[in-house]
């Protein structure tokens, strides 16, 4: 699907999965009680009905599921992962302080991409990751009241760590994976669901959407949780992997900013200088690193 795209509109591609990913703290509450994994599981199983309807109709059809198996251990492990250990810290520990250490992994990505051929880091990527960072924690910081790490919670810091860990090696190694073609993310996406099945039956209780719930359900399979991580392949296959790691920090502002838009929030300083250090970041790490 990629293989023939320029890489400033890969980049521009990568962009879209940020704004649709800034669209799930609202859709996700419009779900109502619909616990963390049986949310997953419905939302990947749409996601990746949403792939396999797209290879069928570029005539690619499920041959495009026929991958080796570390294709899927990187797939599969990235976005199965990812969820399986968010969700732990989000259970273990306070969500602000489990949010923040999660949400290192666009760092971690404009720094790993230094161990990419043909990738150069340069200081205005890595000083545009610590302003995207810094706003991020001024954000978070301020919606919590305040952070408090605690040693009694350092079991949910670690699997807020590995999330991190996890999503920033799942993006930065899909450039070593570029000839696998985008639609194999289906596949991703439906074993991520069947996983999820288990470990909703295991850890919480079932509680299903009703109503117009299921219109939440839908919207999240088919954008941030369908859409998203295809386009977010095609960035980091294509496109300027370290510009997409210090634009990732604009995701929980412009999420608070649709908050704030639609009532569930209201507007602080603590935004709009989040809002300062994040489009500063991107500009530092876009023109600065340019000259």
């Amino acid at each position: 699907m990629s293989a023939s795209i320029p890489r400033s509109v890969a980049t521009l591609v990568g962009f879209s999965a940020i704004l649709l990913w800034a669209t799930l703290a609202l859709a996700t509450s419009a779900t109502g009680a619909v616990p963390p994994f049986l949310l997953t599981a419905l939302t990947f199983a749409i996601g990746g009905g949403v792939g396999l309807i797209a290879a069928m109709v570029r005539g690619v059809g499920l041959s495009v599921l026929r991958q080796p198996w570390l294709v899927w251990l990187h797939g599969v492990g990235g976005l199965f992962g990812y969820h399986f250990f968010y969700f732990s810290a989000l259970k273990l520990a306070p969500p602000a302080e489990a949010g923040l250490i999660a949400y290192l992994w666009p760092l971690l990505i404009v720094l790993m991409s230094a161990t990419l051929p043909g990738e150069r880091l340069r200081p205005a990527h890595i000083v545009g990751a610590l302003m995207g960072l810094a706003g991020t924690i001024l954000l978070l910081g301020a919606r919590a009241g305040g952070f408090g790490f605690s040693p009694a919670y350092l079991p949910g810091y670690a699997a807020a760590a590995l999330c991190a860990v996890i999503w920033s090696s799942y993006s930065v190694l899909a450039r070593r994976f570029a000839d696998v073609p985008t639609e194999a993310v289906a596949g991703f996406c439906l074993a991520t669901a069947a996983l999820s099945v288990p470990c909703h039956l295991i850890f919480e209780p079932a509680v299903w959407p009703s109503g117009t719930e299921w219109l939440a359900v839908a919207a999240l399979g088919i954008g941030p949780v369908g859409i998203a991580f295809y386009t977010w392949d095609i960035g980091m296959k294509r496109g300027d992997m370290r510009l997409l790691g210090v634009a990732s920090y604009a995701a929980p502002v412009l999420s608070t900013l649709l908050l704030v838009a639609t009532g569930f929030a209201s507007a602080s300083w603590a935004l709009a200088g989040a809002c300062a250090l994040i489009v500063g970041g991107a500009g530092v790490a876009t023109l600065l690193a340019r000259k």
